[in-house]
């Protein structure tokens, strides 16, 4: 069995931040999903190789971890509120904090993470 990553796309979901106003398009829309993560912006908390549980029906609060559409990427931050602006801040110093000043999507609210052993196993809600 070969060591390489394997990229799978994830799908568009069609919102941006949660409003009463706008239309889910199916039950499938909200069901949670795994993700493997890559790299290491995320470092300490999140290693690489490290499997999140991200769960689309919650809503972003400020310090929460989360995966989000911006700027024709998909990122896997640290969600920040700070003064009415909205940011993107990676747990790896050696990483630029974003502000977030157009248009997003927001996938989902990290919920869990896992990894190959039982101390890698950590529950965020």
């Amino acid at each position: 069995m070969s060591n390489k990553a394997k990229i799978i796309p994830i799908p568009v979901v069609v919102r941006e931040e949660r409003t009463p106003e706008q239309e889910i398009h199916s039950c499938a829309d909200l069901e949670p999903f795994a993700l493997r993560v890559l790299g290491d912006s995320m470092t300490p908390e999140f290693i690489e190789g490290h499997v999140i549980v991200v769960d689309p029906a919650m809503p972003a609060t400020h310090g929460t971890y989360v995966v989000v559409d911006y700027e024709g990427e998909t990122t896997f931050r640290q969600y920040w509120v700070k003064d009415g602006h909205k940011y993107l801040k990676p747990l790896n110093e050696a990483y630029p904090t974003v502000e977030i000043t157009g248009s997003y999507r927001l996938r989902g609210v990290v919920t869990q993470r896992a990894g190959r052993r039982r101390s890698d196993r950590k529950r965020y809600d």
